[in-house]
């Protein structure tokens, strides 16, 4: 009898000790995936989602929620900042070259998320003039949270530093060590003081004298019309619009002798 009690009382032993194994399994699982508040004994799960994209902020890949959230929030994903190394490496020859007018200090690095009509997130790039780079940075915020459409917005130096190219690309972006198209005169571009945004659907054209239009990119000649609705138009009603020209940029897009519906500079 006292055999068959102590195997009873044993047995009763490996059953509990069974179940508290149980759960320290459980709470081992779900810690590893957990932050502990340094406020709070409780811990919070989090998500395990795949942050490498923001990590190491590769601009055109797309992102979820849940890779945003375990990278720290939205808030975290849009900052102006110095010129990384590697970012500044591949700029050399294309949207940056030597010259006596703006140096590496002078510009400012944009991290910032934004929206397709895809209705994903993408992470995206610029390089600005420090003077507005914060501005800048809060725009884009503003349209993040509006959900508003830009397709691409990745640095020229992606597409060779040519225009042409990134305009057909339909990409945004802002600073390129170039001159104004048609003349030997340096744009704000060159400056880190305009952007373009949704550039084939929001192109330059000029009238010449000889009744020939001339259109950047070429491909967008029918965007020059604005009578029709289509993706991406810019006009006086749009957010874009209205939150760079409160910021004090002025729209190519009122603009007489051309028309530039891309294009916001800030203003002398």
């Amino acid at each position: 009898m006292k055999n068959r009690n102590l195997l009873q009382t044993m047995h009763a032993g490996i059953v509990v000790l069974g179940i508290w194994s149980a759960i320290l399994m459980g709470i081992t699982m779900m810690t590893s995936c957990s932050t502990t508040s340094k406020s709070s004994a409780l811990v919070e799960p989090r998500s395990c989602a795949d942050t490498k994209a923001l990590r190491e902020w590769q601009a055109g890949a797309t992102v979820s929620e849940a890779a945003i959230q375990a990278f720290g929030g939205v808030e975290k994903c849009f900052a102006a900042e110095p010129i990384p190394d590697q970012v500044w490496q591949r700029m050399q020859g294309k949207t940056y070259k030597e010259n006596p007018h703006i140096q590496r200090d002078d510009l400012r690095h944009i991290r910032a998320l934004h929206w397709d009509y895809d209705q994903q997130v993408h992470i995206g790039e610029m390089i600005v003039n420090k003077q507005i780079a914060n501005t800048v940075a809060g725009i884009f915020r503003k349209l993040y949270d509006a959900k508003y459409p830009i397709q691409r917005m990745l640095l020229p130096d992606v597409y060779g530093a040519d225009d042409e190219t990134q305009m057909r690309a339909n990409n945004t972006s802002s600073f390129c060590y170039r001159a104004i198209a048609g003349t030997t005169k340096l744009s704000k571009h060159a400056r880190g003081l305009a952007i373009d945004i949704n550039t084939l659907y929001n192109p330059y054209y000029k009238d010449r004298e000889d009744g020939s239009r001339f259109v950047q990119p070429a491909t967008a000649t029918k965007y020059c019309d604005r009578s029709w609705t289509f993706p991406y138009k810019i006009d006086e009603q749009d957010l874009c619009y209205r939150l760079f020209t409160e910021a004090g940029f002025e729209w190519g897009g009122s603009w007489k002798t051309c028309k530039d519906y891309q294009h916001f500079e800030l203003k002398d």
